[in-house]
Formats: structure tokens, C-alpha cells, sequence
């Protein structure tokens, strides 16, 4: 029987390692981007509106769900888990499966009545004007009882 002398730096320096490979086995099999993930968007707003991009590849459109509830933006969507051959090892797995919901606060109101919605290759964009009290107004200025020209 042989007896090791204990050293603590040993020790921490195991359990890092191992920390580490723990860390690495986990981000390479995807298991970070499975099930509840985040959807990931772009938006950019106007003075007259938010234009909102999200990419959904693989889904058909009736398989995204849209909808404006009390002035928040929510977009979700349901990709099924794919399918593995029998006899077939996943050595790495990283497109996402599963739920997607994402929920987004605007800051202004939008007119639902002519909101907009267009899939292509992939790429859902959404066309959300502000409603017509949340546009900027141009207010004419009158001196000595005439209305001055305005400068847009």
C-alpha cells in the first residue's frame, strides 16, 4: 500500500479540469440550444414603425404563431425533434428542436389592423406600423396671426 501525500493545488487543478470537460461535453452536444430555447430577432424601429426579424428554418408558415397582446410582440413556434436513423450515433447535435417562444415589450403601440407577416427561405419579417397617436407630429408654428412655413 502506497500512501500519496495530499496536495490541495492538485486537487483544485483536478476539479477544474473537470469542470471544464463537463462544460465542453455540454456545449458540443447541443444540449444548451434543445427544448424552451430563445428565439433570436432582429428589430428596427422608425419613427413609423418596427420592422422585426426572426429565423425559423425548416417550419412551415402555419407552424409560426403570431399575435400582438397588450403591447407586447409574441412570436412562437413548435420544431419537431428530428428523427435518427436506428443504428445511427448523434456524435453532435446543435439545430434546435422544440418550443420557441420569444416575447418582445414595444414601446409604442402598434395599428394591428395593417400589420404584416412574410416567410421566405426561411426568414420570417414582420411589418408592425405604430398606430397613428404614436407617430410624430409636425405642429405649424403661427406668428403674428400667419402660419410660417414648416421644414420637414
Amino acid at each position: 500500500m502506497t500512501m500519496t501525500r495530499w496536495n490541495p493545488f492538485r486537487e483544485m487543478a483536478a476539479m477544474q479540469n473537470a469542470l471544464d470537460r463537463l462544460f465542453e461535453d455540454t456545449w458540443r452536444t447541443g444540449w444548451p440550444t434543445t427544448g424552451g430555447s430563445s428565439l433570436a430577432l432582429d428589430v428596427h424601429e422608425t419613427d413609423t414603425g418596427y420592422t422585426v426579424k426572426a429565423d425559423l428554418p425548416g417550419l412551415n408558415p402555419d407552424q409560426i404563431n403570431v399575435k400582438i397582446e397588450n403591447g407586447a410582440l409574441v412570436i412562437s413556434a413548435n420544431l419537431p425533434q428530428p428523427t435518427v436513423p436506428e443504428n445511427t450515433r448523434v456524435l453532435i447535435q446543435e439545430r434546435p428542436f422544440g418550443q420557441f417562444v420569444r416575447t418582445v415589450n414595444l414601446p409604442q403601440r402598434v395599428d394591428t389592423q395593417h400589420v404584416e407577416a412574410s416567410y421566405e427561405h426561411g426568414v420570417l419579417t414582420l411589418t408592425l406600423p405604430k398606430s397613428p397617436e404614436a407617430q410624430p407630429k409636425l405642429i405649424p408654428i403661427k406668428a403674428n396671426g400667419k402660419l410660417l412655413q414648416s421644414k420637414n
